[in-house]
C-alpha cells in the first residue's frame, strides 16, 4: 500500500524527518523505494540531467508523464509526486486542472507539484477541491530561472523574506499538502516552517525544514556538468561508471572479452556436419 499524504502529514506532527529523492526511471525507482524513500519526485529536473539541456524549460508534460509512469510502474509503497513543467498550469485554470488531470490519470502519481505563490493559491484551490494534492514549491522556482537571472537564493532581504512567508501561507491556505523551499536562507526557512502546520520540503533550506529533496543524480555523484552548493554527493558513481566502460572498450579492443564462461557453444557433431554440408546460410 503506497503512503499517503496523510501519512506524510503525520510525519510532521511526529517530527519524524522527510525524506524525497527525484526518480526518473525504473533504477533510480527501485533503489530509492528500497532504500526506505517514503517520497519520490518525478521533478522536471530531468531535462537538465536526463535531456541535457540547461535549464528545465523544454521539458513538456508528455515527458513528465513518460517518466512518471515508469516510476509508478515499478514502486508499491512510495508516495509519487509529479512535477507540474513550464506553462502547463499558467494559461487559466482550467488549463491547470486539466493538464493535472491528465498527468495523475495517464502515470499514476499520487499528487502533483507545482512554482508559485500567492499567485497560484486559486489554482491550488481549485486543483485540491477537484480532488487533486498539491505539493507547493516557493523561493527559487526553476521554472523561472530566465525572470530571476539563475540560479540564486531567494529571500535575504526584508522585502523579498517578508513575500515569501506571504508565499507560504497563501500556499497552505489554498489546501497544499506540503511546501518545498528552494535555495532560502536557512534561518528564513526555520520562520516559515515554524508557522506552518503543513511540512516543509528543504533543497537548500537548511536543516530546520521538516524534510529534504535532493536530485537523485547529484547525490550519486552522476551529473558533473554543475554541482549544486545545497547537494552532497554521497557516491561518485560517473567516476567508476566511467572506469567501467573504459575497462569494456579494452577488453573488446584486446579480445579478452567475451571469454568462454561469457558465451555458448553446440555439440561438435552439429558445426562438422554443418560444415560439411558446405552450408553458407541461403
Amino acid at each position: 500500500m503506497r503512503i499517503t499524504v496523510r501519512d506524510i502529514q503525520k510525519m510532521k506532527d511526529d517530527h519524524e524527518p522527510i525524506v524525497m529523492l527525484t526518480a526518473y526511471d525504473a533504477t533510480s525507482a527501485r533503489l530509492s523505494e528500497a532504500a526506505g524513500v517514503p517520497m519520490l519526485l518525478v521533478g522536471d529536473t530531468l531535462g537538465m540531467v536526463i535531456q541535457g539541456h540547461e535549464y528545465p524549460i523544454p521539458v513538456t508534460l508528455d515527458h513528465i508523464i513518460y517518466h512518471a509512469s515508469i516510476v509508478t510502474r515499478v514502486t508499491k509503497q512510495a508516495l509519487v509526486v509529479g512535477d507540474m513543467p513550464f506553462m502547463s498550469y499558467h494559461v487559466s485554470i482550467e488549463q491547470a486542472l486539466t493538464n493535472a488531470g491528465r498527468l495523475m490519470q495517464e502515470s499514476g502519481v499520487s499528487a502533483i507539484k507545482m512554482e508559485g505563490g500567492e499567485s497560484l493559491a486559486e489554482t491550488i484551490s481549485r486543483m485540491v477541491d477537484a480532488g487533486i494534492p498539491v505539493m507547493g514549491h516557493i523561493g527559487l522556482m526553476p521554472q523561472s530561472v530566465n525572470q530571476v537571472g539563475g540560479f540564486r537564493v531567494q529571500g535575504r532581504d526584508f522585502d523579498s523574506a517578508q513575500h515569501l512567508l506571504r508565499d507560504a501561507h497563501a500556499v497552505q491556505a489554498a489546501g497544499a499538502f506540503a511546501l518545498v523551499l528552494e535555495s532560502v536562507p536557512a534561518q528564513l526557512a526555520q520562520m516559515i516552517t515554524e508557522q506552518l502546520h503543513i511540512p516543509t520540503i528543504g533543497i537548500g533550506a537548511g536543516v530546520h525544514c521538516d524534510g529534504q529533496v535532493q536530485v537523485f543524480h547529484d547525490i550519486m555523484g552522476l551529473f558533473e556538468e554543475f554541482v549544486p552548493r545545497h547537494t552532497k554527493q554521497y557516491a561518485h558513481m560517473a567516476v567508476d561508471m566511467r572506469a567501467a566502460i573504459s575497462a569494456y572498450v579494452h577488453d573488446v579492443q584486446t579480445r579478452s572479452f567475451p571469454t568462454a564462461e561469457n558465451s555458448f557453444s553446440m555439440k561438435d557433431e552439429v558445426i562438422a556436419a554443418l560444415r560439411a554440408d558446405g552450408s553458407d546460410g541461403e
